[in-house]
């Protein structure tokens, strides 16, 4: 006999403890999920985030990892389904920007962390999932939302352009995904945000960036990270049950 608690869909959130990931925390356990968090530094923060959920109905737990480090990135997925028996949903939020600016000022250095932190953890993250959640490999199946940007398909010139071109590989390895592994029941979608109003700006060296850019979105403002969190949480929702290989762009209509 299922119990109601081995009913409720089990998702892991990477870079859940703030910003765009707190934000789908918060979303996904208001609609019934349980929650891995993980979090790489604000271990108060992430708690945070956690009792908030908790107190609206969740089982939250939290896991400190660096993503660059693709041996501990790996060990995620296992360490959600101990936990919990399960894992139905990953969201691979977590991501770094590099510093803005203009395209020579950047170092090799800076963008490989880039490529490590925003496409080969999520790669990793989704070979743990999909082995997991496959049919074919014994699995009950579920679904994938990778957070991609805006900036993917218009380069961000003078901004950050291995960033973009770090989405644009996440989109393109999404859509392969979703293809491969349809007839699995693995589901693989994207959400793009345009500049939205989170603390990766300040990281970058902007921390005023959002508002810099309003006067280009045709919104004429930036985003706020719950308008992201509704376009994953229907993503990973029943209501999108024949939706893989696409991608949501929430961008103000940029």
């Amino acid at each position: 006999m299922t119990s109601h608690v081995d009913a409720r869909p089990v998702t892991v959130i990477t870079g859940g403890g703030r910003g765009i990931g707190a934000a789908i925390a918060e979303r996904l356990a208001a609609d019934g999920h349980d929650l891995l968090l993980t979090y790489r530094e604000r271990a108060d923060e992430a708690e945070r985030v956690a009792d908030g959920c908790r107190a609206a109905g969740a089982r939250v737990e939290l896991l400190q990892v660096d993503l660059a480090d693709l041996d501990a990135a790996a060990q995620v997925v296992p360490e959600a389904v101990r936990r919990f028996g399960r894992v139905t949903g990953l969201v691979n939020n977590a991501g770094i920007t590099g510093r803005i600016g203009p395209f020579l000022d950047g170092s090799i250095e800076e963008s490989e962390l880039v490529f490590r932190i925003n496409v080969l953890a999520p790669m990793v993250l989704c070979r743990a999932a999909i082995a997991h959640m496959a049919t074919d490999h014994g699995g009950a199946g579920g679904a994938i939302v990778n957070i991609s940007s805006g900036a993917a398909t218009h380069g961000a010139p003078d901004t950050y352009i291995p960033y973009a071109a770090s989405k644009a590989a996440v989109n393109i390895m999404s859509v392969g995904l979703a293809k491969e592994f349809a007839s699995a029941g693995v589901r693989v979608n994207t959400v793009s945000p345009g500049t939205t109003r989170t603390e990766i700006h300040a990281a970058a060296g902007r921390p005023n960036a959002p508002e810099e850019r309003a006067a280009g979105i045709p919104m004429r403002r930036p985003g706020e990270p719950h308008e992201i969190a509704g376009a994953v949480a229907w993503l990973l929702s029943a209501d999108a049950s024949y939706t893989t290989g696409a991608d949501i762009r929430v961008s103000g209509g940029k």
